[in-house]
């Protein structure tokens, strides 16, 4: 960085290129917006990030973020307990949650296996998935794990260490909603040919 930007300033810049998806433009776009904005934002952004840290841990059952021990979902006697729908990251359970048709519960990987950066199963929360399979009633376990190398290859781990113990199931690979097939991968529509089911009479 040049010398005419002050220490100060360029530890934000670089501390914000360190977050996913933020290249070092927009860092710099972020730290001057900063800058300019009122005392009272820049401080709130700060007790913001604290209190994240100090208020939030991981759900003992599910792994998920949550600020209360069991989290609100596993807390939930509404919920379907004996389904656990298996993710990698926190933002899947907001996704499917969102989604609005899923009553049951979670279980948060925090990742999938990927040899090349060297993250295999210990360093997911497999271990404790298998416990939670073992001393709980669970009837099925959805894997809802990302359609990609990494997220198949988890997927198959799993099933191969769940056989016998429960009915595992893996979501199905579909078109999207208002997809014209002629734009659609052959990867996609070998998967919605494979997932298909039965019209409703």
């Amino acid at each position: 960085m040049s010398k005419a930007i002050p220490a100060s300033v360029t530890r934000l810049i670089d501390e914000f290129s360190r977050l996913p998806g933020i290249g070092p433009k927009t860092a710099a776009r972020l730290t001057y917006y900063l800058l300019r904005a009122p005392h009272e934002q820049a401080a709130a952004l700060a007790e913001a990030l604290r209190d994240l840290r100090a208020t939030t841990r991981y759900c003992s059952t599910c792994y998920n973020i949550t600020e209360t021990d069991p989290c609100p979902i596993c807390a939930d006697a509404k919920r379907d307990h004996g389904l656990v729908c298996v993710v990698e990251e926190p933002l899947d359970v907001v996704a499917i949650d969102r989604a609005g048709n899923y009553g049951g519960v979670y279980h948060v990987l925090h990742g999938a296996i990927n040899p090349m950066e060297g993250i295999g199963p210990d360093q997911l929360r497999v271990e404790e998935l298998i416990r939670r399979v073992e001393t709980t009633p669970v009837r099925e376990v959805i894997l809802a794990t990302n359609l990609s190398l990494e997220g198949d290859a988890t997927a198959m781990y799993i099933h191969k260490r769940l056989i016998g113990r429960t009915r595992v199931t893996r979501l199905a690979r579909g078109l999207p909603v208002g997809g014209d097939l002629e734009y659609a991968d052959s990867v996609t529509l070998a998967g919605a040919l494979d997932g298909r089911r039965e019209m409703p009479e």
